[in-house]
């Protein structure tokens, strides 16, 4: 059964360890990625309790008055195609309905999914620095 939580309540970061960031040459270690989700502003995670494993996860970043962006969603590839990014995206979009702008920066490839949610394209720019893919070292 997949199980959906707003909380990291009872989450470890070992919980996090099942091979998210599918293609990234320096994806964040478990460790990291837990505390992307602890310093996100909302988050929401599907778990598998057969396995007691996340398999999918969403995140948004916000000022808390006016605008938030949503820089992550994955689900497990072996997860996908039954719904799970649908509702994780359902359920973090009706959290944050108090906010003017709910904005997602993502590749073409995937636009339409976005789209099928309510999500309209929009015009964008980006900088990425790949030597900092897997985080900062906060330690």
């Amino acid at each position: 059964m997949i199980r959906y939580t707003k909380s990291l309540e009872g989450i470890t970061s070992e919980m996090l360890d099942g091979g998210f960031f599918v293609g990234w040459p320096n994806p964040p270690s478990p460790v990291a990625h837990y505390e992307i989700l602890e310093n996100a502003y909302r988050i929401v995670l599907a778990i598998d309790d057969s396995t007691n494993k996340v398999i999918g996860f969403i995140n948004s970043i916000s000022d808390g008055v006016l605008t938030t962006y949503i820089p992550l969603l994955e689900v497990l590839p072996e997860y996908q195609g039954k719904g799970i990014g649908k509702r994780l995206v359902n359920t973090l979009v009706e959290d944050l309905n108090e906010m003017y702008m709910i904005d997602i920066l993502c590749a073409p490839d995937v636009q339409e999914f976005y789209t099928k949610l309510g999500f309209e394209t929009a015009q964008g720019v980006a900088m990425r620095n790949y030597h900092n893919q897997s985080g900062i070292n906060l330690s």
